[in-house]
């Protein structure tokens, strides 16, 4: 990664998007790869373009990896937590790599550890019966296959479609379910295939019924062309783009700019940032993309550790129509192509407002070469309103300003775009954010007077399907350093009587979560429930343990049957909580290989490697406990026609708020607002 400053009056428009190119020089190292020649400042700092041409090059030469493999993945081991803890500036920097790859003649897995720094393969271990994540490179292979294949050409020529270039074949990958038995032991995708209107048109607008089209992604050979109905194409007003719509553009608005005339308040060194009384790093991953490092808060000179590590570790799209055209559409967004992977460049002036920092990323393609996501991360500071105010008649008035530190990065995961944003503010809090924004999933309905009972008719003949967004947060939270317990908290009304004679007593009640097999918890409205991780090991001024509580937002029921091959696969979407002791293995709580995924496909893994529902049968003590915190939030998705042909924005988050951590406010030290 690297550092673009830009603002918003001056900063030229710049062209966006993926390159091979080679970032300039990062700032002064503490550590230099003997392999790789490059600058390396900390244990976690993300994979450099050269360590992903290192791990390939080295597993070409040691390992016989040829032209028929394919990397799934490249990404940076992170030492141990206890490692990285320990670490100073000055200590030798371990620099390892893990690589997924399989071989497209055997359709065989491995896993590869590379020692960058001793220039050497320290691990290959095959993995028997997993398919690993789909690719980028895959995508557009079969898409440009599909284009030149004689018996997709002229099934389209059946149903009316002369020109195949206003296709798009849109593959998935499936379930172990909903596989057709005879092809379960190949990397097998299924195809969609959507019709533009025209070439700039909205790709998701025309949608070819009843048309799936079954894939060797390993050999691209079409296995089965499944032409189950026909329902036409309805003339729907599925276009976006203003150039293509004949329809008059409301009254401009007035320019808005964000201006900093003296520059932004916060440093950026390396990957870690300075703000206020913040200091975090950045890291970045192909499958969760961002991942926030080390959060810690200077009080009054003294900093105090809250988190080890954040991010998305799961997403689950699961679309709630049984028929035909969607019975398989279930997506592991994170799990099965990698939300990093789809990190998008930003522009300033619509992705980001204000005088802006940008971070680039790098991941590997399918053949271990890097690509740099120019602009992937976003950093500014914001202006939220009024964070503290009071109005006194004698003295007059008191206002403090709130201004945001916000980190955030886009992903387009094929139709759908997410916007993730997490934001820091001066009173301690964090906010976790995401809108949900793109183009829905349309379906066209036989009869114009039909209706499905499974989605919403927004257009002529035309319904979107029900569907849910099921995100993972990974917490890691050191309250004070590692040793914490989690207090899941239920505020409660005692019964009226002789101490609550008028019916107006509130009460909190703590519940303590001792172990893992009870650790999953839900949501509860009636007793607006949060769950707290404290510090027994230590008291504030007002003898209180120190603590920082999930308030909870957009939680929501999976809804399924617990027999339902969705929810086998994924059961820790079935709670809103989960609470595990912290293990370096315990990365996926879905399993490390959700792709083509059963509830028996895993049994040939290591427990960590199962998912969450298997981490917690050890039953692992969680009191005075480093805890790991999975918090399952999301879209349910009853879709509306304001929803096409394009999504308004989709907005949901969760809170971290401190909870005894300070004594007092600890927003109290900043400058007045100047009053004009």
């Amino acid at each position: 990664m690297f550092m673009v400053a830009a603002r918003s009056k001056s900063r030229p428009r710049q062209e966006r998007g993926r390159t091979s190119a080679e970032p300039p020089d990062p700032p002064d190292p503490a550590s230099v790869s003997p392999v790789t020649a490059e600058p390396i400042a900390h244990p976690l700092e993300p994979l450099t373009a050269p360590e992903f041409r290192a791990t390939a090059a080295i597993l070409r030469r040691d390992q016989a990896v040829g032209e028929s493999w394919r990397f799934a993945s490249i990404e940076l081991v992170e030492p141990a937590k206890a490692e990285v803890v320990a670490w100073r500036t000055g200590d030798p920097i371990p620099r390892r790599s893990l690589s997924v790859l399989w071989d497209r003649r055997s359709n065989q897995t491995y896993e590869a550890v590379v020692d960058l720094v001793v220039d050497r393969v320290e691990s290959w271990t095959y993995v028997p019966d997993v398919t690993p994540n789909f690719t980028v490179d895959e995508f557009h292979e079969v898409d440009d296959a599909l284009h030149r294949h004689p018996g997709v050409l002229a099934v389209l020529a059946e149903r009316g479609i002369s020109d195949p270039s206003l296709v798009l074949f849109d593959v998935w990958t499936y379930g172990q379910a909903v596989m057709p038995e005879q092809w379960q032991d190949r990397r097998l995708g299924w195809c969609d295939l959507w019709l533009r209107e025209s070439p700039g048109g909205n790709p998701y607008a025309h949608p070819v019924s009843g048309l799936k089209i079954i894939v060797d992604l390993n050999t691209l050979e079409v296995l089965d062309i499944e032409d189950h109905h026909d329902y036409g194409r309805p003339d729907v007003d599925g276009e976006y783009d203003p150039r293509l719509r004949d329809q008059r553009a409301s009254p401009e608005l007035k320019r808005l700019e964000v201006s900093q005339p003296d520059g932004v308040s916060f440093r950026v060194d390396g990957h870690e940032v300075h703000w206020q009384n913040w200091s975090l790093r950045l890291g970045f991953n192909f499958r969760e993309g961002l991942v926030l490092h080390q959060v810690g808060f200077n009080d009054q000179g003294t900093r105090r550790e809250i988190a080890y590590r954040m991010s998305f570790a799961e997403m689950v799209v699961p679309y709630r129509d049984p028929g035909f055209d969607h019975y398989r559409r279930t997506a592991f967004d994170i799990g099965e192509w990698g939300l990093g992977n789809m990190v998008t460049s930003l522009e300033l002036g619509c992705d980001c407002l204000g005088e802006i920092v940008y971070l680039d990323a790098v991941i590997a393609d399918s053949r271990g070469e890097p690509e740099v996501i120019t602009q992937a991360i976003c950093l500014h500071e914001e202006d939220a309103g009024v964070l503290w105010k009071h109005v006194d008649s004698d003295d007059g008035a008191q206002t403090r300003r709130m201004r945001r530190m916000v980190i955030s990065v886009h992903a387009t995961v094929a139709n759908y775009e997410y916007l993730i944003y997490w934001r820091f503010y001066a009173d301690g809090n964090i906010e976790c954010e995401v809108r949900a924004t793109g183009l829905m999933v349309t379906t066209p309905l036989a009869q114009v007077e039909d209706r499905s009972a499974y989605g919403t008719v927004v257009d002529d003949r035309t319904y979107a399907p029900f569907h849910q967004h099921f995100i993972v947060a990974k917490l890691d939270l050191d309250i004070d350093g590692a040793s914490n317990t989690v207090l899941e908290i239920d505020s409660v009304a005692p019964p009226m009587g002789p101490d609550n004679p008028y019916g107006l007593a509130l009460i909190t009640e703590s519940t303590k979560i001792n172990s893992e097999r009870e650790s999953a918890r839900d949501y509860s409205w009636e007793s607006q429930r949060a769950w707290k991780v404290i510090n027994p090991n230590r008291t504030n001024r007002h003898g209180d343990h120190p603590g920082y509580k999930l308030v909870p937002g957009a939680a929501l029921p999976a809804l399924f049957d617990p027999a339902a091959p969705v929810y086998q696969r994924a059961p820790v979407i079935g709670h809103s909580v989960w609470v595990t002791a912290y293990d370096d293995a315990e990365r996926w709580p879905a399993g490390d290989y959700p792709t083509q995924s059963g509830p028996d496909s895993s049994i040939g893994l290591d427990e960590h490697q199962r998912g969450i529902n298997h981490w917690v049968l050890d039953d692992a003590p969680l009191v005075h406990a480093d805890v790991v915190l999975w918090y399952v939030f999301g879209i349910h998705h009853i879709t509306r026609p304001e929803d096409w042909p394009i999504m308004p924005a989709d907005t949901i988050s969760f809170w971290l708020k401190p909870f005894g951590f300070f004594d007092q406010n600890p927003a109290l030290d900043l400058s007045d607002s100047p009053h004009h």
